[in-house]
């Protein structure tokens, strides 16, 4: 059975499984990222998701190899351009990676236009098929933060001028789609407000937030927000960083080039979502294991498929260190959940509400 595939946009197919390549360039080598690459595509995924940051942990000694990563392997193995669609996303105002144009500082017309030309030399291509801002340049709640806090936000870019250098590298054929990636109900309406105003403006098609049995705080806004705007949702991090699988359960505290052993204390972003210290996580990640014990599935079979279940999930955008880790997703895309086990999950969502938002 190949992989499912979805019309994200016109003339824009993509496969519902993304092979995200946050790993490459860090994790991964460049022969093992060719590696995973080649698996992925020979298995039928054709949707690949980068970012000028990447790979994580951020360093400025690596900036941007994700991207060369995934361009060399394009240029190298003589792969028809057509043939696959690239994703990537513009780094949003940081006061930690000032190797990035010095932060950066915010999300104006000329930092975007320098992220997607740097980002199209080194994936050494013409256009990016879907160019993402990475999250949103004024405060918003995120990455384990709930609440909304008034005071803690700062003077931001109109997203009139986000949206007009997108707009611009679409009509020069830099990019062909935009999307939004870590946003809320709020600024996705606002992107779509803003287009339908404008003359040249992109109207976003997808909005890449975390989406998981863990993670479930899309369906409290941004979800009717992409169901009657015709939104596709991005689902990223479908196994909470791995949580789901059940590594991190083992008497050992799971293998020590697992990511949260890997680079523990040096990956704040992660590790304030995926905190294996809080009993909730642990308690609900074991119940959901617990349920794919019951139905003969593997613990990333029940996550990947409950995620895929989702009317407005276009794609689920996952990352894979390891060729079988990769081989358990591309499993994973075969399994129906039974409406037994979705009640069974839905128990379990009650009792431990999204502890990893």
């Amino acid at each position: 059975m190949a992989v499912p595939v979805f019309n994200l946009a016109p003339n824009l197919m993509v496969s519902r499984l993304c092979l995200g390549t946050m790993t490459f360039g860090e994790q991964n080598t460049l022969p093992e990222s060719f590696r995973l690459l080649d698996q992925a595509f020979n298995a039928g995924i054709n949707f690949f998701d980068s970012a000028e940051m990447y790979p994580v942990v951020q360093r400025a000694q690596t900036q941007g190899r994700s991207e060369e990563y995934l361009g060399r392997w394009i240029r190298e193995r003589n792969v028809p351009r057509h043939s696959v669609v690239l994703a990537t996303k513009v780094t949003g105002p940081s006061g930690q990676m000032t190797w990035i144009r010095d932060g950066p500082k915010c999300l104006d017309a000329a930092n975007i236009t320098e992220a997607i030309d740097s980002s199209l030399r080194r994936l050494q291509t013409d256009y990016i098929d879907l160019c993402q801002i990475h999250w949103p340049d004024r405060y918003v709640p995120m990455f384990g933060e709930t609440e909304y806090d008034p005071t803690r936000q700062f003077v931001s870019i109109p997203i009139e001028e986000q949206l007009d250098a997108l707009g611009r590298a679409v009509d020069s054929g830099k990019v062909r789609y935009v999307g939004l990636s870590n946003e809320t109900a709020y600024g996705v309406m606002k992107f779509l407000q803003v287009a339908e105003r404008g003359t040249h403006l992109p109207k976003i098609v997808s909005v890449q937030n975390s989406y998981s049995l863990l993670c479930r705080t899309f369906d409290s806004g941004v979800a009717e927000c992409c169901h009657h705007e015709r939104v596709s949702l991005l689902a990223y991090s479908p196994l909470a960083m791995g949580i789901l699988s059940g590594k991190y359960f083992s008497p050992e505290g799971g293998p020590s080039d697992a990511r949260l052993n890997l680079f523990r204390g040096k990956y704040s972003e992660g590790e304030s979502r995926y905190n294996l210290s809080n009993p909730s996580i642990r308690a609900a990640s074991m119940e959901y294991i617990h349920i794919a014990e019951k139905y003969g599935l593997h613990p990333v079979s029940l996550a990947i498929a409950f995620v895929l279940s989702h009317p407005l999930v276009a794609s689920i955008v996952f990352g894979a260190t390891q060729s079988w880790q990769l081989q358990e997703v591309l499993d994973a895309c075969k399994v129906e959940l039974t409406s037994e086990a979705m009640v069974e999950i839905n128990k379990v969502h009650k009792r431990f509400p999204n502890p990893c938002p």
